[in-house]
């Protein structure tokens, strides 16, 4: 599936991306008057987000440092250890115990490393490689990642106090944050999903909301507000960016700007699709 979407994409990102919605949702994707979330997020990846160097920059996971360093908020960056455009130019050995690889140029391209004691280096070097060779932007018709220089990047391990970090999203409408997305149980392999409003109310925008029992609760962060400052002073200038942060105990860390979440193909967002699409002003 991934090849035939990959030459649909080549020909036609446009008609691309109407398949695989159509796939997705069943049913046809407006583009000439879109209302929910998924569908503005399709427009603005083919109208706006497409080449747009600041939106390529942006959604360029090592180019993005710069853009961060420029808005200001250079102390979120997690410290950098080399970047190099082969995996065999990486000295393995020299590497601490702890580390966290990376591929730029688009999502999913995580190698988390605890101990490189038990790493196996070779399987790692062909995993890392089958990521360079891979046109991400293809498979969704994701125009933001077409044009990055492919990169690998190693950053410093970080965690929290010796706790699992966790991930917080943070939905950002022309620079204004009105949702908080958070991530759990993510190393465990089975994440989940909750959105919170800006009192940090939880909102039924997932599945795994619905599920919940009564004594369910995630603690609202000591720094969320201080996280949000940094979310949004980051998305100013965009009509719509997702600005992903690790929130410490005592930190607050980059993690990545996302133009296009799920691709614009998110299933989970129940009424979320329809109040999140009411959000999104575009210039039709």
């Amino acid at each position: 599936m991934r090849g035939g979407c990959s030459i649909r994409t080549i020909i036609s990102p446009t008609s691309s991306t109407k398949y695989l919605y159509k796939k997705r949702f069943q049913k046809p994707l407006n583009l000439k008057n879109p209302e929910s979330f998924n569908e503005k997020i399709q427009w603005l990846k083919l109208n706006t987000y497409n080449n747009n160097p600041t939106i390529t920059q942006c959604a360029d996971k090592y180019a993005v440092r710069e853009f961060v360093k420029k808005m200001g908020c250079e102390e979120l960056l997690i410290p950098l250890m080399g970047v190099y455009s082969d995996v065999n130019e990486i000295d393995w050995d020299s590497l601490p115990k702890k580390f966290v690889l990376k591929c730029n140029h688009g999502c999913g391209y995580n190698l988390i490393c605890v101990d490189k004691e038990k790493l196996n280096i070779e399987k790692a070097k062909k995993t890392v490689s089958q990521w360079m060779k891979d046109d991400y932007w293809k498979h969704r018709a994701e125009i933001n990642y077409k044009y990055i220089p492919k990169k690998i990047t190693i950053e410093k391990f970080i965690d929290n106090n010796g706790k699992q970090i966790e991930d917080y999203k943070f939905y950002c409408f022309n620079g204004k944050v009105l949702y908080t997305m958070v991530c759990l149980e993510r190393k465990e392999g089975h994440a989940k999903y909750y959105f919170f409003d800006r009192d940090w109310n939880l909102i039924p925008y997932s599945k795994d909301a619905l599920k919940i029992d009564k004594n369910f609760k995630i603690c609202k962060p000591q720094l969320l507000d201080k996280a949000i400052e940094y979310a949004e002073k980051l998305s100013a200038q965009f009509p719509f960016v997702r600005t992903d942060l690790y929130i410490l105990d005592d930190k607050v860390y980059f993690g990545e700007l996302t133009f296009t979440p799920a691709g614009g193909l998110d299933d989970d967002l129940l009424d979320g699709d329809k109040e999140m699409g009411k959000l999104i002003k575009l210039d039709l």
